[in-house]
């Protein structure tokens, strides 16, 4: 892996976890428009119109790890606070030359002791088919909040 040294683009998402019931109900906000057209071709709000490659990325892999995040909870038996969330970021950027990613996933449990909210980050981020599918090809930093 090498280190970016220019970041050229960020894509980056807050996931929630859906409340409209079980399954996955939960909504997709994206804003999506033609080039050169002055109005959204699909609307979803949420993002930037024409959202990039890192942006989708990003919200893929955050919809799949928030449900590694709740798979994990529920079998540990930890309760996940109603608010809690993951963000993920992804870099686009460039080393002598050459186009490289990065990410920064972030964990929100609030309340959650920071034990059980770190188990729970790293087991997630085991189980998680992008996170096993970016291992030791980018770099990634897990963060995890419990404030």
């Amino acid at each position: 892996m090498s280190k970016i040294e220019k970041v050229l683009a960020t894509g980056k998402t807050h996931t929630t976890a859906s409340t409209a019931g079980s399954g996955h109900n939960g909504s997709l906000d994206i804003t999506l428009s033609s080039p050169g057209s002055a109005k959204p071709a699909h609307v979803f709000a949420g993002t930037q119109p024409h959202p990039a490659a890192e942006q989708l990325f990003a919200g893929a892999w955050s919809a799949c790890y928030t449900a590694a995040v709740g798979l994990v909870a529920n079998d540990l038996n930890v309760v996940l606070p109603a608010d809690f969330s993951v963000d993920i970021e992804v870099d686009l950027g460039q080393t002598a030359g050459a186009y490289f990613l990065q990410a920064r996933l972030t964990l929100r449990v609030p309340g959650l002791p920071l034990d059980i909210a770190t188990t729970l980050a790293h087991t997630a981020d085991q189980i998680c088919p992008y996170s096993k599918a970016t291992r030791g090809n980018i770099d990634v930093a897990l963060n995890v909040l419990t404030a």
